[in-house]
C-alpha cells in the first residue's frame, strides 16, 4: 500500500499547543478526515481535501481513512486533545482489525495535549498523585457501568477527571454523577470545573462537591476531582505527590 494514516491529535484549543509533529503532518496530508467541528481548526490549501462528518460515526470515518490510504492517498485523521484518549485512535484500529491484512497498512499515531492535563495546567496540579479518566457519555457504554466505576474510583482515593459531563440530551446523568460521589466521597472534596480551556471562552471554577451544581458543566468542561488530600493554595488547586 502506497499511501498512510496519521491519527493525530489536535490539542486543547490553543494553536501554540499543537505539536510541530502534527503540524507537519497535516502540511504533508492529501486529506484530512474529522468531525465537523475540528476540521474548521485546518485550514484549507491547494491540494487538501477536507472530509468533514457528523458526531457518532466514528467507524465509519476510519474505514474512510483506510479506504483512501489503499488508494495511495496520505490521510490524516484528526482529534482534539490527544487520539489516544476517547478519540480516534481507537476507532481507526478497531475498523483496522476488520481488514484482510492489518499489518500491510502504514499507520502512526501522533500525540497531542489533552483536555485533561491543559485543564489541569490551568489550575494548578490537582491530578499530582494517582488518578483516572472516565468518560461520563453513555453513547458507547451503559450508564449503570459508569456508575460502577465512578464508585469504586472514589472508593479507590483516586483523583478523578471527567470527560463529557453533560450534554442537551443528557443533563440529568451529571447530577446523578455528583451525587453518588457526595455519597462517596462527602461534600469537603474540591471539584473544578475547567470550561472551553486555552480558548478565548476559557472559565475556571473550583468549588467544594457540597457546592457543585449540574449546570456548571457542558460538554466543553473538563471537571476534575480531587483526592481526599487535595487543598487551595492562593487560586491554585494540588494534590499532594505522596499519600499516607
Amino acid at each position: 500500500m502506497s499511501g498512510s494514516v496519521i491519527i493525530a491529535g489536535l490539542g486543547p484549543g490553543d494553536d501554540r499547543l499543537l505539536t510541530h509533529e502534527v503540524q507537519e503532518a497535516l502540511a504533508e496530508a492529501t486529506d484530512v478526515i474529522g468531525y465537523i467541528p475540528y476540521l474548521g481548526r485546518v485550514a484549507p490549501r491547494p491540494g487538501l481535501t477536507l472530509h468533514a462528518s457528523d458526531n457518532r460515526v466514528e467507524l465509519e470515518r476510519a474505514n474512510h481513512a483506510l479506504d483512501l490510504a489503499e488508494a495511495g492517498r496520505r490521510v490524516v485523521v484528526v482529534s482534539s486533545g490527544d487520539p489516544g484518549v476517547f478519540a480516534m485512535a481507537a476507532a481507526v484500529f478497531e475498523a483496522l482489525a476488520r481488514r484482510r491484512d492489518p499489518d500491510a497498512h502504514d499507520i502512526r499515531v501522533l500525540p497531542g495535549i489533552t483536555a485533561m492535563l491543559a485543564a489541569a495546567a490551568r489550575l494548578g496540579a490537582p491530578l499530582g498523585h494517582d488518578f483516572c479518566a472516565i468518560n461520563l457519555s453513555d453513547n458507547l457504554k451503559p450508564w449503570a457501568l459508569v456508575e460502577t466505576r465512578l464508585r469504586l474510583a472514589a472508593r479507590a482515593g483516586f483523583a478523578m477527571a471527567f470527560y463529557n459531563p453533560r450534554s442537551r440530551s443528557r443533563p440529568h446523568q451529571f447530577g446523578r454523577a455528583l451525587d453518588l460521589l457526595r455519597e462517596e466521597c462527602g461534600g469537603d472534596r474540591l471539584i473544578s470545573f475547567a470550561r472551553a480551556v486555552t480558548t478565548a471562552e476559557e472559565r475556571l471554577l473550583t468549588v467544594t462537591l457540597a457546592e457543585a451544581v449540574p449546570d456548571m458543566a457542558d460538554m466543553r468542561t473538563v471537571v476534575i476531582l480531587g483526592n481526599a488530600d487535595t487543598r487551595r493554595v492562593g487560586r491554585f488547586v494540588y494534590t499532594p505527590r505522596s499519600a499516607g
